[in-house]
């Protein structure tokens, strides 16, 4: 997949295209009906299937708080190519671009630099200046300027809506599990592993800490699956400030089960499966031992002979 930064490398595709328009940010099952029905599109019309995304959200400029993103750039678009898209253009929001009229956007964009016959969208989908422009809108453009809109409706699980807004609440919850049917997949976060403090060999479970650019990082103690060298291996993750040893950083250590190698320095992917408890302080370095223990016995049981999919 080609990856543009700008309007005018984009305009130089030189090719029809259709077009999904959105943030994407988690890429959760509403997500991917909209993007796989613009790749349907696409080849059915034989036109270049695009994305249109942003960063930074524009939450982060204009929302009352600042959102924190489920996924990294890096990890939406890798995703976003998995589906099959052939081209998407990462536009810089800002508030030149926030302001920009209705027609100007769909005139500018759309039409010169994304030349679209078919534009694919959610069915709340807003544009332009103080989001004023609307569906009903845009089709009237497409009408005008020769391109179609398909509105693609709101994906429901257990009669909620899903929505990135309600998976960031449950992620920062801790609620792993009630995230991944409506992920489509289980939370990974991706990051390098580092040196740390060494506490987790002293207590007889060594750790790898990972240092992750992911802005949500759920906390407590977790069943997770390691990817590293290119295969997931089984994982008791600890994300939280070790309170027992009186510290305040937030920390990412995996326990991975049965793997003794030194992987200080390379790239990982965390995926959550379960959460097993919260983290809490212990009054010796003993308890938290035979606690730990004990978690590396539920994780044994939870692993074995298991076939992992989300």
């Amino acid at each position: 997949m080609k990856v543009f930064r700008s309007f005018e490398e984009f305009a130089g595709l030189s090719r029809h295209s259709a077009l999904a328009i959105g943030n994407f940010d988690g890429l959760h099952l509403g997500h991917q009906k909209i993007l796989k029905f613009m790749v349907r599109q696409a080849k059915r019309q034989k036109l270049l299937s695009c994305v249109l995304t942003f960063s930074p959200h524009p939450e982060k400029i204009f929302g009352p708080d600042k959102v924190c993103m489920i996924q990294t750039l890096e990890q939406r678009l890798e995703g976003i190519e998995n589906i099959g898209v052939e081209a998407t253009l990462v536009v810089p929001f800002n508030r030149r671009f926030a302001n920009l009229h209705p027609r100007d956007f769909v005139e500018k964009v759309l039409v010169h630099a994304a030349a679209v016959r078919t534009v694919i969208i959610g069915e709340n989908f807003r544009f332009g200046k103080k989001r004023e422009g609307d569906i009903p809108a845009l089709c009237r453009y497409g009408d005008e300027l020769g391109f179609e809109v398909h509105a693609v409706p709101q994906v429901r699980k257990n009669r909620t809506i899903v929505s990135s807004s309600h998976i960031r609440d449950l992620l920062k919850q801790g609620a792993v599990e009630d995230a991944v049917p409506l992920l489509g997949r289980f939370y990974e976060i991706e990051g390098d592993v580092i040196s740390g403090a060494g506490r987790g060999k002293t207590l007889g479970f060594p750790t790898a800490n990972v240092q992750s650019p992911n802005e949500i990082v759920p906390r407590g103690v977790f069943l997770t699956l390691l990817g590293v060298e290119g295969k997931p291996r089984p994982a008791l993750t600890n994300v939280g400030v070790r309170p027992t040893f009186g510290r305040k950083k937030l920390t990412i250590e995996a326990h991975i089960l049965n793997f003794r190698k030194n992987i200080y320095g390379e790239s990982v992917k965390i995926g959550f499966l379960k959460k097993l408890r919260d983290e809490r302080a212990f009054a010796s370095p003993e308890d938290l031992s035979r606690q730990l223990q004990k978690d590396m016995d539920a994780a044994e049981r939870f692993f074995q002979g298991r076939r992992i999919f989300p």
